[in-house]
């Protein structure tokens, strides 16, 4: 009865789906077999990390980054790193640096030791501090001066005058230094005691209120008495530290003593003994080194002099004592210092070091597959002797000339390919015989005729030598058209058939999406420099070893000297002239020259047009060079078109051909004007080292609707032949109101045309025809920059800046 009365599922039971299998993880993971990819394992442990694990994690590293700014800032100045370098800076031509100077020199329980590293540098010790500081002064008005001290220093001391502040070299050496990238600095503000106080205190204001915008949450430090001195060492000591990226990956030292050994085959070449601290980083005896503004040379040997700037001297016997507070002067006894107890620490090794060159010799047959045999040279000459003719000529004429007379059984065979170059020929023929002085209506008599040998092949070479001048022309008149809304038009020549003239450019489709070869039509200048397979995996590579490796030199804060090879007598002269030397190291493939892009946006003080293929000089990180760059749009696409001008509302990107500089490196622009000074017209960074990067030049020719029908249109003025015509048939049109279309046929033998278009065409609108070409920088590197002439100082730059803020 129990089982009778059992419930039974009726036909409308649920029915539940069935387990799916192998969709969610755990499925997953019992397929794999165990096995888990290599980029998902450190993301597993994270997620595995508890919330106090990650609390103490993001702990441990907030504590590592702040002991490593702590040992930074200990280490600075210390007897184990290198002296604190300052650079004295003076903005105004009221500002002097003599008081200010003598005020830090008269501290309690200081060393105070001059140096031959430039006028009025001198070094500070405190042994009760443990601090030590080296202070140099740049020269005013000297530009390069002021940016060479800057690329090494550790701190910049401004001095500023009490009323005005700074002036007009004042604001364009700020906006230099900004531009390549400010160290660490300090304000100072020298004088002012002898205005009456309410002017004082107006003073006081107006200067605070105009360093807001370039100083943003800077102090102002007076500097009058000791104390004020005191304050303003303690704050350079104590401040953060800002790292430039171009100097911290690179050892780099400011000369503190230098010599010159001549060599034995010359007196203007020899070696050149540099002393200094090491900065940045370890420095290799094997590596190049870049002797700023002069360049690339190789170091033999590095030697471990004793320092000069040592917080514990060693006592020397025969030393007096009572030098420990007395000033010395090391430019006196600084070469005899250098040759006692001078310890080798290291000599190159010449399977290891870096080589000198910088382009690659191109062979002029790496591309011939096959050489021609002396059947084929044989054949080739008996072919150019049959070409040649024998003509009557008057007497007196010339090889070119005579070319371009036609024999009786040429003439009706010529008559129809020739047609458009028959005004050329009668012009040269009329011009030739007026330069004889005979009468273009009198026929030469047999008894003035001479016979003579001419070659079929003269008449297109001599004719070719023409084609410049129309190039030159040509450029007048873009120069002429520069303020034009639209630079990329240009006018059809009539002379010369645009198939000819135009005959490099193409059309294209669509300017974003259709294809073009990177290794297509390539200059011979290519030939000669270096390309990286992947520019960025190499940069990582470099920067990965630098941060990780151990490199085998003098470490940061060592006093070395450095044995320089093969450098002109020039560079010691330059810093007997009171001129900085600062060495920077070259990481791998730095020498090489390959094509470098900046990323550039012009300065507003600059209002000048600015033509591409100019010749400017460019302060790219730790180089100086002049070189004639292109302009291009900077965008995302894998063409970009090249612009005319340095557009003042728009960032550009500068190509040019110079040695390999792994960025992030600044760059710096500056145009040369008539009497010597340099004017700075752009600033920007270093974007890639790439020869593949197309940059395309556009053309644009324009026509004039002539008759308009419902969607076709007769368009003249864009050529002006048949010819023509039919050669850029395939490109499409475009109008200036947007509509888009196509040539169907010529009309007539002048260059009229019928054309289709997707609408019906406006009587106001222009037919356009886009044709593009890709354009190379020109080979025109130069690493030597002449001196620039010193900055003409004017008023006060304050007033501007008040009424901008206002």
């Amino acid at each position: 009865m129990a089982a009778a009365g059992a419930h039974r599922p009726g036909p409308l039971k649920q029915q539940n789906k069935a387990h799916k299998g192998g969709k969610h993880s755990g499925s997953s993971h019992r397929r794999a077999g165990g096995r888990v990819p290599v980029k998902a394992q450190p993301r597993r442990r994270l997620r595995d990390l508890s919330r106090v694990d990650r609390r103490h994690q993001a702990l441990q590293l907030r504590r590592q980054r702040k002991e490593a700014v702590l040992a930074e800032k200990r280490s600075l100045g210390s007897r184990d790193g290198p002296p604190h370098l300052v650079v004295v800076v003076l903005l105004h031509s009221r500002a002097a640096a003599h008081g200010p100077l003598r005020l830090l020199q008269s501290q309690d329980s200081a060393v105070v030791r001059a140096d031959e590293g430039g006028a009025g540098a001198f070094a500070l010790l405190c042994p009760r501090l443990k601090q030590r500081w080296r202070f140099v002064t740049a020269q005013a008005g000297d530009l390069h001066t002021v940016l060479d001290l800057a690329k090494v220093a550790d701190s910049l001391l401004f001095i500023l005058d009490p009323v005005d502040g700074w002036d007009s070299m004042g604001e364009h050496c700020l906006s230099c230094l900004f531009a390549q990238g400010l160290p660490s600095y300090a304000l100072a503000v020298p004088g002012g005691t002898d205005l009456p106080p309410k002017k004082r205190i107006d003073a006081r204001k107006k200067l605070a209120k105009a360093i807001e915008k370039r100083f943003p949450e800077a102090k102002l430090f007076p500097l009058n008495t000791e104390q004020e001195s005191s304050l303003l060492l303690r704050h350079l000591s104590t401040q953060k530290q800002r790292h430039l990226a171009f100097r911290d990956r690179r050892a780099h030292l400011l000369a503190f003593a230098a010599e010159f050994v001549p060599g034995q085959e010359s007196d203007l070449v020899g070696t050149l003994k540099v002393s200094g601290f090491v900065r940045g980083q370890t420095l290799s005896v094997n590596s190049l080194v870049h002797i700023v503004g002069h360049g690339d040379f190789q170091v033999s040997q590095v030697d471990a002099p004793p320092d000069p700037l040592s917080l514990n001297p060693r006592v020397v016997k025969g030393q007096k004592k009572s030098q420990d507070m007395e000033v010395q002067d090391d430019s006196v006894n600084g070469a005899d210092e250098m040759e006692e107890d001078v310890k080798v620490l290291m000599k190159a090794d010449p399977s290891k070091q870096e080589s000198l060159q910088s382009e690659v010799v191109p062979d002029p047959m790496e591309g011939e597959q096959t050489w021609p045999t002396e059947e084929e040279l044989q054949e080739a000459e008996d072919s150019l002797k049959a070409n040649r003719r024998v003509v009557k000529v008057p007497k007196g004429t010339s090889k070119y000339q005579a070319a371009w007379i036609v024999d009786d059984g040429e003439e009706g065979s010529e008559k129809d390919d020739d047609e458009d170059e028959g005004d050329d020929i009668d012009d040269l023929m009329e011009e030739a015989v007026s330069q004889e002085g005979e009468s273009s209506e009198e026929e030469p008599g047999d008894e003035e005729s001479e016979t003579m040998t001419v070659s079929e092949c003269l008449r297109d070479d001599q004719y070719d030598e023409k084609m410049e001048e129309d190039e030159q022309m040509l450029e007048r008149y873009k120069q002429e058209r520069m303020d034009e809304m639209f630079p990329d038009e240009v006018d059809t020549p009539r002379d010369v058939p645009a198939r000819v003239r135009f005959q490099k450019y193409r059309g294209l489709k669509s300017f974003r999406t259709s294809p073009w070869d990177p290794k297509e039509n390539l200059p011979r200048d290519y030939a000669r420099i270096f390309q990286f397979q992947d520019f960025s995996r190499t940069r990582k590579h470099l920067f990965r070893q630098i941060e990780k490796e151990e490199t085998e030199g003098a470490s940061v804060g060592w006093y070395v000297t450095l044995h320089v090879c093969n450098v002109p007598v020039s560079v010691m002269e330059s810093f007997k002239e009171g001129k900085p030397l600062v060495l920077f190291s070259l990481l791998a493939h730095e020498q090489k020259m390959s094509v470098l892009n900046f990323l550039v946006r012009r300065h507003p003080s600059n209002t000048e047009p600015v033509r591409a293929k100019e010749e400017l000089i460019f302060h790219c990180g730790f180089r100086r060079f002049r070189a004639s760059p292109l302009f291009s749009q900077h965008t995302s696409a894998d063409k970009h078109k090249l612009e005319r001008f340095l557009r003042p509302d728009a960032a550009l990107v500068v190509t040019v051909y110079a040695p390999i500089t792994f960025p992030p490196a600044s760059v710096l622009l500056f145009k040369q004007r008539s009497n010597g000074m340099h004017d700075l017209i752009a600033t920007g960074s270093l974007l890639s080292v790439d020869p593949d990067r197309i940059v395309i030049k556009r053309l644009v020719l324009s026509g004039h609707p002539f008759k308009i029908f419902t969607k076709t249109a007769v368009v003249r003025y864009m050529f002006f032949n048949r010819d023509d015509v039919m050669w850029f048939k395939p490109v499409e049109l475009r109008t200036k109101w947007g509509r888009r279309g196509h040539i169907k046929e010529p009309l007539g033998t002048h260059g009229h045309m019928k054309c289709h278009f997707d609408g019906q065409l406006k009587s106001q609108d222009t037919v356009l025809l886009n044709l593009y070409k890709r354009v190379f920088p020109k080979w025109t590197y130069d690493p030597h920059v002449p001196e620039p002439v010193p900055w003409v100082r004017s008023e006060s730059a304050l007033p501007e800046q008040e009424v901008e803020m206002e």
